[in-house]
């Protein structure tokens, strides 16, 4: 796969105020900081999408000019970590959304065919994330013979999934979202509990492989008969979207099916390939 070029985003129509134009400019610096120093690039991600999350950072840490963060970035123990991770995918809670698990529930009939289906959630937002798509293939019989193969961006996300528990006086939450997504049992069942934590059980567990894995850089990592890419999609810009798309491509299987942030439309070079597996969802299956 050709590497990604970037080119700068610092445009100017003459009519900006210049302190626009200084921050454009910090900002640029920051993400090249980022990229140079900690190996993470976001210089391809949407540009608003990261200064809004850069924004937030600046708020927490009270820091008056995007530079004054990059210095901090960069000097002070444990501010690169908090940038990198409000940067990265934001976390979902058990079965956040259930009317994308009962979708998915009805996509994942598709890997009934296949002997030892593979699925990946690039960019995963979180273990909850994981766990909800583990219980799901449970209940679909599935979760004996699927392998979840869950990436992150940074090694403290790594850690933070890898520890991950819930405490249990949200399960009541939990399991009103988990009824409105199909659920038809106590969702406490799929967890073993501590005190006042909860852990996915371990035999669900053991399906999911947690690991490193850089969005930007990395070549596929296997072949898939299903990809989770929702929630990761909406934050690239349209250069990089196209080039995360064609990795999809490469890494699904024939007949495998894929998850979008969107429906294909007709300036996607991949389109023709694909055919739709749920109406007016962007739910597809691979058929070229």
């Amino acid at each position: 796969m050709a590497a990604l070029t970037y080119m700068p985003h610092i445009e100017s129509s003459g009519d900006e105020p210049a302190g626009l134009l200084t921050e454009e400019l910090e900002l640029e610096l920051l993400l090249e900081a980022l990229r140079q120093r900690f190996g993470y690039d976001y210089r391809a991600y949407d540009r608003m999408t990261v200064r809004r999350k850069v924004h937030a950072v600046q708020q927490e840490r009270g820091l008056a000019t995007v530079s004054l963060l990059q210095n901090a970035v960069l000097h002070e123990a444990g501010v690169a970590d908090q940038l990198l991770r409000a940067l990265a995918v934001q976390p979902m809670l058990l079965f956040d959304d259930p009317e994308q698990a009962r979708l998915t529930r009805i996509a994942l009939a598709c890997l009934h065919a296949s002997p030892v289906p593979r699925v990946w959630m690039p960019d995963c937002a979180g273990a909850e994330a994981a766990w909800s798509l583990a219980i799901l293939l449970a209940e679909e019989q599935l979760h004996a013979r699927t392998e979840i193969f869950a990436t992150v961006a940074t090694e403290e996300l790594l850690r933070e999934a890898l520890e991950a528990s819930i405490p249990l006086e949200r399960m009541a939450e939990y399991q009103e979202n988990y009824l409105k997504s199909g659920g038809r049992s106590n969702l406490a069942g799929y967890f073993d509990i501590k005190g006042k934590r909860a852990t996915l059980v371990e035999t669900l567990r053991a399906r999911i492989t947690w690991s490193q894995y850089n969005i930007v850089t990395d070549a596929s990592p296997n072949e898939f008969q299903m990809i989770i890419a929702r929630r990761m999609l909406p934050d690239l810009g349209p250069v990089l979207r196209q080039r995360v798309l064609r990795l999809f491509h490469e890494s699904l299987c024939l007949f495998g099916v894929i998850n979008l942030d969107r429906p294909f439309d007709g300036t996607d070079p991949l389109a023709s390939q694909y055919q739709q597996l749920i109406p007016s969802v962007p739910w597809y299956k691979r058929i070229q």
